[in-house]
């Protein structure tokens, strides 16, 4: 059993924690630290995770193991060096960090230090993705033409003044920071690396945050991947990869996959497919999956070489969102 401290104890960061503690047989969290300590007492009290002031105090703590970052983007590059340095393992949220010479800087200090690193792109864990990855990569689908997705969510029209989370320096491109990296990765995993990306970001509806984010990617396969992220409406992610064998998509949520066969192929099949993945939790796979790579049992799926990549997409999109133009990717 992993012993993890959870750096950050806001809407998310007791989202990650709710995910696994008293679920998982891998990890639990054993301490805690967050910037306005009422606000976490009670939870942490609830579920037995010991609140502490100290986050130095914690990385020397040798009952911890590793530690879980929820803070905000900025800071992810020195809590990472810090917690290399002592020792721990690490698992980010997403973004890794905001600009590419940020994302070397930690990976060069987890390298040194022979910890585990692990970021928050849950959903690469998700089945319903990674049924439409399988079928790319054992060609079931094809030849890929373009990829399409969405994702929303109301949070952008409840932030408050005094939320990090308004910041345009901790969230550039509005929308992109908080849903589209998801996006972003998906299509990253399952098209490739990407050459050349273009941004339109607007503030539609939601008072203090830019809520609507667009951006397409041409990958160096030639494929092209566009997504559309909402701050300002109701819940919803949907994934749809167009083949010449036919569209695999999970819509409206990840909860269902479905397969739409060209008709007349017969390396398609006749009949349309329906896979229900109804009640699978993403945040704790990824946390999973981390304790398991800790534990030396399988590596984190998610390599360096694609971090640094994905951050380096994120820095061409902002680009692009801010100049108005398509944007090579460094």
């Amino acid at each position: 059993m992993v012993r993890a401290a959870i750096i950050g104890l806001g809407m998310w960061g007791q989202k990650l924690v709710d995910s696994v503690q008293g679920k998982s047989d891998q990890i639990t969290f054993v301490a805690g630290n967050t910037r306005t300590r009422s606000k976490a007492e009670d939870f942490c009290r609830d579920r037995k995770i010991d609140l502490r002031d100290d986050l130095d105090a914690i990385l020397k703590d040798p009952e911890v193991d590793a530690v879980v970052y929820a803070t905000p983007h900025r800071q992810h590059e020195e809590h990472i060096k810090r917690a290399a340095g002592a020792g721990k393992h690490v698992y980010v949220e997403k973004p890794f960090t905001l600009n590419v010479g940020s994302a070397r800087a930690a990976l060069d200090a987890v390298k040194q230090a022979g910890v585990v690193l692990g970021i928050d792109f849950q959903r690469r864990f998700h089945p319903s993705i990674i049924e439409i990855r399988n079928r790319i990569n054992d060609g079931r689908l094809g030849t890929l033409s373009c990829c399409v997705a969405e994702i929303s969510t109301p949070s952008g029209l409840r932030l408050a003044k005094e939320s990090w989370r308004i910041n345009p320096e901790e969230t550039p491109a509005g929308a992109m920071t908080g849903l589209g990296v998801h996006l972003m990765d998906c299509f990253i995993d399952l098209c490739g690396e990407v050459d050349e990306v273009f941004c339109v970001n607007t503030r539609c509806a939601a008072p203090l945050v830019d809520d609507t984010t667009l951006f397409t990617m041409k990958h160096k396969n030639g494929v092209t991947s566009t997504s559309v992220c909402s701050l300002a409406s109701a819940a919803s992610y949907s994934v749809t990869v167009f083949g010449t064998n036919g569209i695999a998509e999970t819509r409206q949520s990840l909860d269902t996959f479905r397969f739409i066969p060209v008709p007349g192929n017969a390396a398609a099949g006749s009949q349309p497919e329906i896979i229900d993945n109804t009640g699978f939790d993403p945040l704790k796979a990824g946390l999973e999956a981390f304790a398991m790579a800790v534990a030396g049992k399988a590596p984190f799926p998610i390599t360096s070489e694609q971090i640094v990549h994905g951050v380096a997409v994120f820095e061409a999109i902002v680009r692009s969102a801010e100049t108005g133009q398509p944007v090579k990717v460094g």
